[in-house]
């Protein structure tokens, strides 16, 4: 397929740069948000019947006037199906510095460690044309976090030296508490992040510690209704998927066939084997939460249709046409015109199907990106 055939336009209001939320205005006068992850909406698709479900029906089977919500999710489940969620936990990966003798405000994007000991990090940085290889930046006006250029790696890309000594635990909790939630760009554009974010960033079942982005689709997940669906018999596999940012990558290619995505880690363990595939034989369905987790499942899935341990990395790009080996339910939000995410959606639930899909979200005002709506697409 081509690019231009995942091109839309969408007006920039829909982009959700908070989660769902009620605001309240206290005796004092002070306003405080209490945010509420399953609230927001859901549109389900039908990929065998080709039909989209967006509000609640009534007791004879008829479309309420009450859009569906995440939290109804319970509704499309039977007992003994499993939901593959993506474990992985989000770092304070963004932060800010200033340059050695301009002063000038350097944004450092951290993506991973490359050397405990000698404290090296590989970074993104911008404005990338002021920072060359030996420049100094300071963290903290009189604090002692410095770090120092010692090579390039891509056009924003700088692997940088901390100059910091003391044991590694304690300048991991250093640098973090110097950053703040990495929040997408569009999001960062037009507001700065808050405390709430690196609360709201991070799925309740957040627990290895590695990714420089949410797994977004799996943000939606609230306890209450982890607890719901596992009293109504519904079982939970973890894997670790350590989110990277090359679902943000622009695509400059027509033919995406020529198009290569930038590896992620991940770790598909027995357990969680275990548990897929007991669901896959006793014929219950499995659901997976995310493009990313996609990815890794497609990785490590065998040619039996079975889910096989994995330890290491994956690039794979899911476009249409692919035949997928393990999922018959998928979990996704709405996301950006031309992005390969949306392009793995459109690959599960059927180029057209999901195009229409996309129309009807946007003619209807669901909101789009990590914190927007999502959409539940069933084998039926």
């Amino acid at each position: 397929m081509k690019l231009s055939q995942f091109r839309f336009k969408l007006p920039d209001e829909r982009l959700a740069i908070e989660p769902p939320h009620k605001v309240f205005e206290n005796e004092d006068g002070t306003v405080e948000k209490v945010y509420r992850r399953d609230e927001c909406r859901m549109m389900v698709v039908h990929r065998k019947s080709q039909t989209i479900d967006m509000y609640v029906k009534d007791s004879e089977g008829n479309d309420t006037n009450e859009f569906l919500k995440f939290r109804n999710l319970i509704d499309y489940f039977e007992e003994g199906d499993t939901i593959v969620l993506n474990d992985t936990k989000v770092f304070p990966a963004r932060l800010y510095g200033t340059k050695e003798k301009t002063d000038a405000k350097i944004e450092v994007f951290l993506l991973r460690e490359l050397n405990e000991e000698l404290r090296l990090w590989d970074v993104l940085v911008e404005p990338a044309r002021k920072i060359r290889i030996g420049n100094k930046l300071f963290f903290e006006d009189d604090g002692p976090m410095v770090a120092e250029v010692i090579d390039n790696t891509t056009s924003r890309g700088r692997t940088l030296r901390f100059l910091y000594d003391c044991p590694h635990d304690e300048f991991k909790q250093e640098l973090f508490s110097l950053g703040s939630a990495p929040l997408p760009r569009y999001i960062i554009d037009k507001r700065e992040a808050t405390a709430d974010d690196m609360e709201n960033f991070q799925t309740i079942f957040a627990r290895n510690e590695g990714a420089v982005t949410a797994p977004s689709s799996g943000l939606h997940f609230s306890r209450e209704l982890m607890k719901r669906l596992e009293i109504y018999g519904i079982n939970f596999a973890y894997i670790t998927v350590h989110c990277g940012l090359g679902s943000f990558d622009t695509i400059e290619v027509e033919d995406l066939t020529k198009h290569k995505m930038s590896s992620e880690q991940i770790h598909v363990g027995s357990e969680a084997c275990q548990i897929v595939n007991e669901a896959k034989r006793n014929g219950h369905r499995v659901c997976v939460v995310g493009v990313t987790t996609m990815r890794a499942t497609e990785t490590a899935v065998g040619t039996d249709g079975m889910l096989k341990e994995f330890d290491g990395w994956t690039n794979k790009f899911i476009f249409p046409p692919y035949d997928f080996g393990l999922a018959d339910m998928m979990v996704v939000n709405f996301y950006g015109s031309e992005s390969t995410m949306l392009m793995a959606t459109a690959a599960f639930g059927g180029y057209d199907l999901i195009m229409q899909a996309y129309q009807k979200a946007i003619d209807n005002g669901y909101m789009f990106g990590c914190y927007g709506d999502c959409m539940l697409i069933l084998d039926d």
